[in-house]
């Protein structure tokens, strides 16, 4: 190995330990006692708590396993929901002829560039009016809008894709008596896997990972996912368990990770092949 190569391999590994030295000091805290959290500020603990995870997974009145299960749950739904709805909508815009497309797609493109918390308010006031929020099932207003096709980007994310894939094939699948839904069926969708596979791993990561929008619609404590439940280790009165919290934080980082390194040469091969490569 020569200087320029060794010097190299010495950046890279500088800033991995940069990038990587939060989540070492937050998994070394999670086996910290509470005193040493507070006097000991290095990453690893000098006495090892493991007693922070069974404390934290019974912290509450509910288990944590409640609350994974609730957030395994809006998370996989949320999934199916964009996977499905998106790549309707993909399909309209990229292969359909209809009316004022290009301007609706416009439309649609400029609903980007609206933050999301902007939205928060007025659809609040539409979900309580439909009696969807504080309901027998109150995941109804993180649920319904992605079965709609409301995440602009994942469908232009597909709509890029499809542009794509030529266009004889539709033709050929109309010569052979295919519909339009037949196309869609038959062509569009085996040849969208790539898109789909990258479609479902974001739309996993960040319902996972998402505090506000569930903070705002869930008030019960058995329907609380994981990242609001976290906030609840901190109370009003100061009282705080601060290693229980570090402990279930590291445990909530797992499925995410298991998930990414399960699909991360499908999420390579969709981003390469979705119209992002620039």
């Amino acid at each position: 190995m020569n200087v320029k190569s060794a010097g190299r391999l010495a950046v890279l590994l500088v800033l991995l330990g940069i990038v990587l030295y939060p989540l070492i000091w937050m998994l070394g805290t999670s086996f910290k006692s509470q005193t040493e959290i507070l006097s000991n500020s290095s990453a690893w603990p000098q006495a090892w708590t493991p007693g922070n995870y069974s404390e934290g997974w019974t912290h509450f009145d509910v288990s944590m396993g409640r609350f994974f299960f609730n957030s395994a749950l809006v998370s996989l739904l949320t999934v199916v929901g964009n996977a499905l709805s998106c790549l309707l909508a993909a399909y309209a815009f990229a292969r359909l002829r209809f009316r004022a497309r290009r301007l609706w797609f416009a439309v649609m493109i400029g609903t980007l560039l609206l933050p999301s918390h902007v939205l928060i308010v007025p659809q609040f006031i539409l979900f309580r009016t439909f009696d969807w929020v504080g309901g027998p099932f109150p995941y109804m207003p993180l649920l319904v809008p992605q079965f709609l096709a409301t995440e602009a980007f994942f469908v232009f994310l597909m709509v890029q894709f499809m542009r794509g894939i030529p266009r004889e094939l539709d033709e050929a699948a109309k010569i052979d008596g295919c519909s339009p839904y037949g196309v869609f069926r038959h062509v569009i969708l085996p040849l969208s896997r790539p898109a789909l596979v990258t479609t479902a791993i974001f739309s996993f990561i960040w319902t996972w990972n998402d505090f506000f929008r569930q903070l705002v619609y869930l008030s019960d404590l058995d329907k609380y996912t994981v990242p609001v439940a976290l906030t609840l280790f901190i109370d009003s009165t100061g009282q705080s368990a601060v290693g229980p919290m570090f402990a279930m934080s590291v445990l909530s980082l797992l499925p995410v990770f298991l998930f990414f390194v399960a699909f991360q040469r499908m999420l390579v091969e969709g981003i390469n092949t979705s119209g992002l490569k620039g």
